[in-house]
């Protein structure tokens, strides 16, 4: 196969095409939306069955990562973690390419990935997906991708990677795509586990889980706003001025949670480490922490 691309990603007026590498759920979603929006694909996958159902729909398939590779300078990988994406590239002439790895990694993995592309005469772009397949070509769904890495290479495919969910660049450290990733998959992991914690509670009461669901809606959404004030404190920081709920105030409230936990026969393993840790910012000192808002207490994960 022949190159096709352009370092412009404009393709004389037509759409540019790219190749991807790896068919998973995400890749098999990614794929469809650039096809449909008339991008030349090129794919491949270490299972070539899963590539059938792209050839119907127009897209090329390639035998080999090599031969993927070669075929276009845009290259986006979305593979299973970095090991692979090493295994698929090795040994492959990257020079003047344009990687993308969409792959889920650290920060770590994605500064590696970096300066290896950039030994290889590549530039290079990490992305972390902030959306599930579905939402993908689905702009009504919310769904977008973190790009850390090479800004110039952002700024000539940015029509390209936009085409199936929304780009939003975080800047030239490649390890910060990741870095905003695995930050927002982890509050979000905190607040499934308050979620599940609630929804124990109220098991074998007369209390649906469906008339909870609201109410836990709205109540969320109405407490959105630490996550400013909990930054304009770490920035300032000013832990006391203008706090409502001060930590004393809220580790003495907190053991009506693990006591209503303990009577409803409920674990408090998914919330007692963040009771835990604001139990120990105001032991450290009563007097000088008892005042302050509970994002004090974030000082004691930097351990």
């Amino acid at each position: 196969m022949t190159d096709t691309s352009t370092k412009t990603g404009t393709n004389n007026g037509a759409k540019t095409p790219l190749t991807l590498l790896g068919l998973g759920a995400m890749g098999t979603a990614l794929a469809r939306t650039w096809l449909a929006a008339g991008h030349p694909l090129t794919v491949w996958n270490r299972t070539p069955a899963k590539a059938e159902a792209l050839a119907a729909e127009g897209a090329v398939v390639a035998a080999t990562p090599a031969e993927a590779v070669a075929a276009n300078g845009l290259i986006v990988v979305c593979l299973l973690d970095h090991a692979s994406v090493g295994e698929a590239l090795e040994g492959l002439d990257l020079t003047a390419k344009d990687l993308v790895d969409l792959t889920t990694g650290t920060p770590a993995e994605g500064r590696a990935r970096a300066a290896w592309a950039l030994e290889r005469g590549a530039r290079f772009l990490d992305a972390g997906i902030m959306a599930t397949p579905s939402m993908i070509g689905a702009p009504e769904a919310g769904g977008y991708v973190f790009y850390s890495g090479s800004p110039d290479l952002f700024e000539e495919h940015r029509s390209t990677l936009e085409v199936p969910a929304g780009a939003r660049f975080v800047g030239p450290d490649p390890g910060h795509a990741a870095l905003h990733d695995v930050a927002l998959l982890s509050a979000m992991t905190g607040l499934f586990a308050g979620i599940s914690h609630a929804y124990a509670l109220i098991e074998g009461e007369d209390v649906s889980p469906k008339d909870l669901a609201p109410l836990l809606t709205e109540w969320l959404g109405a407490m959105g706003f630490f996550a400013g004030a909990a930054a304009e404190r770490l920035v300032s920081g000013d832990f006391t001025t203008g706090v409502e709920s001060n930590l004393a105030m809220q580790v003495t409230a907190s053991a009506t949670l693990l006591k209503t936990a303990a009577d409803q026969g409920v674990s408090a393993e998914l919330i007692s480490p963040y009771l835990d840790l604001m139990r120990e910012r105001l032991g450290a000192d009563p007097a000088a922490h008892g005042g302050e808002d509970t994002a004090g207490a974030i000082a004691l994960l930097r351990r």
